[in-house]
């Protein structure tokens, strides 16, 4: 049975807004396959910075380096997130550089990932070959369970130290779904269900329901902060790999490249504006409430229109990974040793600076409830 959260029902606020708690620090993982070594340069940075997340929300393979992190130790979360992605790496090719991205893509779709995905031959006999609803994908992601299992100690999970959160999308329903280490026991199979990309991966059942990836209905679940209850001040590292701004495509290839980024990174935007405008209305409430009488406010409708009021201050950072020479429609299946090092390392560099330049301890409006640092690039 689906509960509020995957129903989309909203509760009526409390009779009282609970006044701000102490900032938390998160770290939101977009999805992207390979593109994902991104997210680990960037928590490598912040973990020499010494600094741990109190929360991490992630779909896909966001989800994936997020479980990493959530289900080690402190001290082992970078050596984990180091093992998954060294066995996600392709050994090289020989051969001129073109040959090689080519033997890599190929191999890559006929024959998988180890450690990841390997093909489903049913799936091959036909579209129309009765395959099963667990089974209905071209691979199977058996190999990810056993190295989840592996990698990721879920009893940690448990501890919410930090909390994780996996966005899945609900096959029947078409809405988004957050599971919560605070609300549910997080397992390998939560983790399958965020990454779940039809029609490559099949579905994942958990409680009789079937899940895909989230990143079909929102690659970038900032909301999932912006409507905790309660709500808390925040310092948000928002990690994108798919660019919003590109180049007017003028062959196949190039349209497919522009494609599957604007697929991937369209929401971004209008949900971040979209929060900015709700939240600045919960500050201006918050401001109106402070010059109602006592006598009115003890109205228990005066004192219900208040509790919508919120006075959290989220400061957003935004990382965007950038383009690798030569890439395309194919890189997030660029498993390549070099693919993936460039990203990584990207990820390390950006994170660094933008940790040296702290623009989140600027002064800012004090009527904005969110405000968005973006990444400066030189």
């Amino acid at each position: 049975m689906l509960d509020q959260a995957t129903t989309g029902t909203r509760q009526r606020p409390k009779a009282q807004a609970a006044k701000p708690q102490p900032q938390q620090t998160v770290l939101v993982f977009q999805g992207g396959g390979a593109l994902g070594a991104y997210q680990a340069g960037v928590y490598q940075a912040l973990h020499e910075a010494h600094i741990e997340p109190d929360w991490i929300i992630g779909t896909s393979i966001g989800a994936i380096n997020a479980s990493l992190i959530a289900g080690s130790e402190p001290g082992d979360r970078l050596a984990r997130l180091e093992e998954f992605w060294q066995r996600m790496t392709r050994k090289e090719f020989w051969g001129p550089g073109g040959f090689t991205d080519t033997m890599a893509y190929w191999t890559t779709v006929f024959g998988g990932i180890p450690g990841f995905f390997k093909p489903n031959p049913a799936a091959f006999l036909g579209q129309h070959y009765h395959l099963g609803s667990d089974n209905a994908g071209y691979y199977s992601t058996e190999p990810l369970q056993k190295t989840l299992n592996e990698l990721v100690d879920f009893s940690i999970v448990t501890r919410n130290t930090p909390r994780l959160t996996v966005g899945a999308a609900h096959v029947r329903s078409s809405r988004m779904h957050y599971f919560d280490s605070r609300e549910t026991e997080i397992t390998a199979a939560h983790i399958m269900a965020s990454g779940a990309l039809p029609p490559a991966f099949p579905p994942v059942r958990i409680d009789g329901e079937l899940y895909w990836d989230g990143g079909i209905l929102s690659n970038t679940p900032t909301e999932a902060i912006f409507e905790d209850n309660p709500r808390r001040n925040s310092l948000i590292f928002a990690v994108h790999m798919w660019n919003p701004m590109g180049p007017e495509p003028d062959t196949i290839w190039e349209v497919l490249d522009r494609y599957k980024d604007i697929q991937y990174s369209s929401r971004v935007a209008s949900h971040i504006n979209r929060q900015r405008q709700i939240h600045k209305l919960r500050h201006v409430i918050s401001e109106l409430a402070r010059h109602i009488p006592d006598a009115v406010r003890k109205d228990q409708m005066i004192a219900d229109l208040s509790a919508y009021g919120c006075l959290t201050k989220m400061h957003v950072v935004r990382l965007l990974a950038p383009r690798l020479e030569n890439e395309n429609h194919t890189k997030d299946i660029d498993f390549s040793p070099e693919g993936v090092g460039r990203r990584w390392e990207a990820g390390y560099a950006d994170t660094s600076r933008v940790l040296q330049r702290k623009a989140w301890e600027d002064a800012c409006d004090p009527l904005e409830g969110i405000i968005l640092h973006e990444q400066e690039t030189d």
